[in-house]
């Protein structure tokens, strides 16, 4: 594989037998992907809950709190994680689902991630080969790290970020439409990089030079003070994987606006139309 946080359906296909694989679909509002999952998947990977393995429960963090350590090693360890062995990620949605489980691992302490590009609708295109129903992984040792290795930056320092990027759909940043939380808007001074404009017309990430470009016009470059945020923290990650590609490090406001809409003090923004 190459040194990327991506890979390819081909590049998969030929380390299948030496890396760890995980099926992370999901939809949101949807049903589990589990039942998708055991009608065909990549050969090998293991189902990834992202409700209840990939977050905690809703309350003050948001509707996708970052899980507990415990409850994330655990859930790494069912699916086979171990730290000497390579891992794949994949999900049906453009990658937003699996740029998360990319990110948990790379946080705690796992070296070698990599997010398929394209999912599962690129596999099958290449026509890869899958396999169906349940499968049963022996368990793996992993262990999250004391030292975390992505950056998170959360709400009392959020007004302070130098580059602060909301990777929500446009009418939702600009408060027009709010169709999961309770408020409409953004946080005052984000910017707006919605994670479609990580993607070309194969729902692929863009080159990193496109990337650069991208992230540039709002002012996010390498060396700035940079941090992302979504709906419930789950897409941002999406955005801060791109960033990856560009160069770009960035930290993740885990809370994202679900959270920071908790407290009726922090202040919204809308677009003027």
């Amino acid at each position: 594989m190459t040194s990327t946080p991506l890979t390819t359906p081909d590049e998969l296909a030929a380390v299948l037998d030496v890396v760890t694989v995980l099926d992370v679909r999901y939809a949101v509002g949807g049903p589990p992907g589990e039942e998708a999952f055991r009608q065909g998947h990549v050969p090998g990977a293991r189902y990834v809950d992202l409700d209840t393995d990939l977050a905690d429960p809703p309350g003050k963090g948001g509707r996708h709190p970052l899980p507990h350590e415990e409850r994330f090693e655990v859930a790494m360890r069912r699916a086979g994680v171990s730290h000497d062995r390579p891992v794949v990620v994949y999900d049906d949605w453009q990658g937003r689902a699996a740029a998360r489980a990319w990110w948990l691992l790379r946080h705690h302490g796992h070296r070698d991630v990599r997010v398929l590009d394209g999912g599962w609708s690129a596999w099958q295109a290449a026509g890869q080969p899958l396999e169906t129903g349940p499968t049963a992984p022996r368990d793996g040792d992993f262990t999250v790290a004391t030292d975390k290795a992505m950056p998170v930056v959360e709400a009392d320092r959020v007004p302070a970020v130098g580059v602060l990027i909301d990777a929500r759909a446009p009418e939702r940043y600009a408060g027009e439409t709010e169709p999961l939380d309770p408020v409409a808007g953004h946080i005052p001074g984000a910017v707006n990089v919605p994670t479609t404009a990580n993607l070309d017309e194969h729902g692929r990430f863009r080159p990193a030079e496109q990337l650069q470009e991208v992230y540039a016009a709002v002012g996010a470059r390498p060396g700035a003070d940079v941090a992302a945020y979504c709906g419930s923290g789950v897409t941002a990650a999406h955005d801060l994987l791109a960033m990856e590609l560009a160069g770009i490090t960035a930290a993740l406001y885990p809370g994202s606006w679900s959270g920071w809409i908790t407290d009726p003090d922090r202040p919204v923004e809308r677009s003027q139309g």
